[in-house]
Parts: C-alpha cells; structure tokens; sequence
C-alpha cells in the first residue's frame, strides 16, 4: 500500500488582515483587466494587419470591418478603465486594513486575542480584537484625502461629518449590525453575553467627538490610539472569558 504524504496542519490558517480585499483584487486583474487588455490587443492586432494588408493592395477596403472593430476595442479600453479605478479602491481599502493590523498586534503583548477579516453573513469583520477589557470589531473606512485641506472628521455619536455634510457610507449603523452579530455569534457558542463594543476607524484622519460621541455604543477614532483606548479601559472580562470566546470564534473562522 502506497504510503501519502499529508500536510502537518490540523487546522486551517486564521485570515490576515484585508485578505478578503487582497483576493476580490487579484480576481479583479485576471477577469477584468487582464479579460479585456487581452481582448482589446487581439482585436487591435487584428485590425491592425487588415489595413497592413490592404494598404498592400492585397484585399478590399477594410472600412466596414474597423467600423465593427473600433467600437468594440474601445468599449474593451472602458472596461479596463473601469477595473483599474476599482482596483485602486480595493488597494486603497487593503494597504488600510493592514495599517490598522499593524496597530492592533501590539496588543497581543497585552493578552489580547486579535482576529482579522472574519467572513459573516455577506458582509466581513474587518478586525476583532478580545481583551480584558471586552470584545471589539473594528471596521476601518480608508478614504483618500486631499492634499490642501484639512483631514479632519467629526462625530456627534449619531453620523460622521466631513465638512459639516456626513459621509455617504452610514460606517456607524454597519459598526452597529456588525458588533451585533458577533455578539450574538458568541453567545450561541459560548453561553455567556460577553461585552461587545463597535468601532469605525478612519486611517490618517484626525476624528474630533463630541461629548455624546464620546458616550455613544460605536466609537469613531483614529487607528494609532486604539492600542490606548482598548488597552486602558476599565478590566470586563476575566481571562477564562477571553480564551473561550477567543478559542469558538477561531473554530468559527476556520469552519467557513
């Protein structure tokens, strides 16, 4: 009987931070761009050789097939266009996603148990951070910026403003369902109603809160404090808490 070689891992690997991101990225390169810019260059190629051939004098006037073709090459230079600008989102949300990891880790020195890009029920938990002082998920919105003005967000604890007109993306009702979820995910598997709180944060943005900002369910911050804010907060769960939510939300992660 043959003998087969089996990986050593029991489990499957937890997720990275903006993984999710990472991958819609690469599909987004292969199906759309690298679709079309091989599409748009076989055509062009093509046509390209009709008119060689024809300023040969070798075949009719190709006139009536560039007029199928350019349509057709330049609806291909859209799309590409198109993807390219997507792609420059998914990047911009990916490299933010793994800022805020960055920030994040350093709380494991702590005690903490971090998680990153948890799917859910069509949506996905951008982080989640388990300490002692509760259970967080965390959401990062990366908007670009510009470079004259100011980068400065408020919140009132109901909406998020830039410029005194809130932003389109509602980050506080999406912090609000999703710190929800995972809250009821814990209990089903633990048993136990654990303290989950939501947080949208903004990298490279200055947030100023009001007073009911301050006192609002959802926290709206800047990512380079979360080590603080988490870390200096008053003490919610002990340390059998931590690793039991800890240790059914990784079974959760690895099942999907």
């Amino acid at each position: 009987m043959k003998i087969q070689k089996i990986s050593p891992l029991k489990d499957r690997p937890l997720r990275n931070p903006g993984e999710s991101l990472e991958r819609r990225l690469i599909d987004l390169m292969f199906d759309k761009v690298g679709f079309y810019l091989g599409l748009a260059f076989t055509f062009t190629f093509f046509l390209g050789n009709i008119w060689w051939i024809w300023y040969k004098e070798e075949i009719p006037n190709p006139i009536t097939l560039s007029i199928i073709l350019v349509p057709i090459i330049l609806f291909c230079i859209f799309k590409i266009y198109q993807a390219l600008k997507e792609a420059q989102k998914l990047k911009l949300g990916r490299d933010g996603e793994k800022a805020v990891g960055q920030f994040l880790e350093r709380l494991r020195l702590d005690g903490a148990q971090v998680f990153h890009d948890i799917e859910g029920e069509n949506f996905n938990l951008d982080h989640v951070v388990i300490h002692r002082s509760g259970v967080y998920v965390i959401e990062t919105k990366t908007m670009s910026k510009l470079s004259n003005s100011k980068s400065v967000l408020f919140y009132n604890g109901k909406q998020i403003l830039m410029g005194g007109k809130p932003l389109q993306s509602d980050a506080v009702s999406q912090a609000k369902a999703a710190s929800t979820w995972l809250h009821n995910l814990l209990h089903e598997s633990t048993g136990k109603r654990l303290p989950v709180k939501g947080i949208v944060v903004f990298p490279g943005w200055y947030v100023k809160t009001t007073e009911l900002g301050r006192s609002a369910d959802i926290s709206v911050l800047n990512p380079r404090v979360l080590p603080n804010y988490i870390g200096k907060a008053r003490q919610q769960m002990c340390d059998e808490d931590i690793h039991l939510s800890a240790y059914h939300l990784s079974r959760y992660i690895r099942t999907k």
